[in-house]
């Protein structure tokens, strides 16, 4: 209530040429160190499990996994292969030629303009390479190209790395939505980090920055970091990282 009827109340600025972006096509995203495909279980699902054998701490804190056999791995994948929300794509490392992980866009609200990366799951030989950030930066780049305005990433609150990861990857810190949600019988508290459209010209020059060939000397050892290249862009940052 206001005192004269006639002040207006404080209200979001206009967005007058919003359009709904598309769902994301069924289509591949190939980069220079990075190719990825929507997930199928003939295509991926063996070498994915070869790829996750023995490494059930990956699936630590997903809704899914771990998986005791290449058949349990195998029903999985069948039966996301058909879910437009979560939507999964296989990655392949184009520097090993072998796909050596999954990560998905989920929550995906074409209305608001949101949509979210989850479901990240890396093998050993992919975690900290070049493929690793630039799929992730593909997807990214899909989803502002594609007309979204907000690009979210959510972890449990007790995932570090993923948290770390987050703001390397110039997603600003959120908060933490208590007791969020139980999973596999435990509570969840969920962290919340996001990028915005007006954000992502400078985030994409940081990507490519650090991605360029110059970046990394004759070992492959990173010149610049991508945390560093970022960290102007992100307007807030996790206060436990």
């Amino acid at each position: 209530m206001t005192d004269n009827a006639s002040n207006s109340p404080p209200l979001g600025f206009p967005v007058p040429d919003f359009v709904a972006p598309p769902l994301p096509p069924r289509e591949g995203i190939v980069g220079k160190y990075v190719k990825l495909e929507p997930l199928t279980a003939h295509a991926h699902a063996a070498v994915l499990f070869s790829a996750f054998e023995g490494q059930d701490h990956l699936w630590h804190y997903m809704y899914d996994g771990p998986f005791s056999s290449s058949a349990q791995f195998h029903r999985w994948v069948r039966e996301t292969e058909t879910r437009d929300d979560p939507f999964f794509y296989a990655i392949k490392n184009l520097e090993t030629g072998r796909w050596e992980g999954v990560a998905s866009y989920l929550r995906i609200a074409p209305a608001a303009g949101s949509i979210e990366v989850g479901s990240i799951t890396f093998s050993p030989a992919l975690q900290r390479t070049r493929a690793a950030t630039e799929a992730m930066y593909l997807m990214m780049e899909w989803a502002f190209d594609a007309g979204y305005r907000r690009y979210e990433w959510k972890c449990n609150a007790l995932n570090m790395p993923s948290r770390r990861a987050a703001q390397r990857l110039g997603f600003s810190y959120e908060g933490i939505f208590r007791q969020a949600a139980v999973v596999k019988g435990r509570n969840r508290d969920t962290v919340w980090f996001a990028a915005i459209d007006t954000e992502w010209s400078a985030l994409k020059e940081a990507f490519g920055t650090w991605l360029a060939p110059g970046n990394f000397d004759p070992d492959g050892q990173q010149r610049e970091s991508l945390s560093d290249l970022t960290r102007l862009v992100r307007v807030a940052s996790d206060p436990d990282v």
